[in-house]
């Protein structure tokens, strides 16, 4: 299993193809196209997971806020086939591990309630109370991306 950042054209467009199948498809969350202003970022970065040379995940993330240093994570996502591999631990750490390389100096995202348990053991914790987006209940969450200083 690999992660890295889609560069070229094509893997953006299988990075927007898989987001596609599974928020638009699969889950019925969005209508049409799950993409927003954020894909239009100069400083997104599309992520894809690999198994085996085949790619089977994605997820998002781009600077919030760039003053406070702030990241957002979101678009986690496996093809149904895939899930069995648990993709979305190391989706995730790569997305915490680029954020930081970039200075950023915290991370959030909008959970499934579903997933928390798995951010919840990823370092992750609560921030805020659960909210709707797109009709489905999420859970904000955040996780300090630089190491304290003592």
């Amino acid at each position: 299993m690999e992660c890295r950042a889609a560069v070229s054209a094509e893997e953006v467009a299988t990075h927007y193809r898989i987001r596609h199948e599974v928020f638009v498809e699969e889950q019925q969350l969005f209508s049409g196209s799950d993409r927003d202003q954020y894909d239009d970022d100069p400083d997104v970065v599309h992520v894809l997971a690999y198994l085996n040379d085949e790619p089977v995940g994605t997820v998002r993330l781009f600077p919030l806020d760039r003053h406070e240093r702030l990241w957002q994570g979101d678009r986690l996502a496996v093809v149904r086939s895939a899930r069995i591999h648990g993709l979305g631990r190391p989706l995730v750490r790569f997305a915490v591990a680029t954020a930081g390389e970039r200075d950023g100096r915290e991370m959030v995202a909008h959970i499934q309630l579903q997933n928390v348990a798995l951010f919840e053991r990823l370092g992750w914790h609560k921030h805020g109370e659960v909210e709707v987006y797109v009709g489905v209940h999420h859970q904000p969450m955040a996780i300090d991306l630089q190491p304290a200083r003592h």
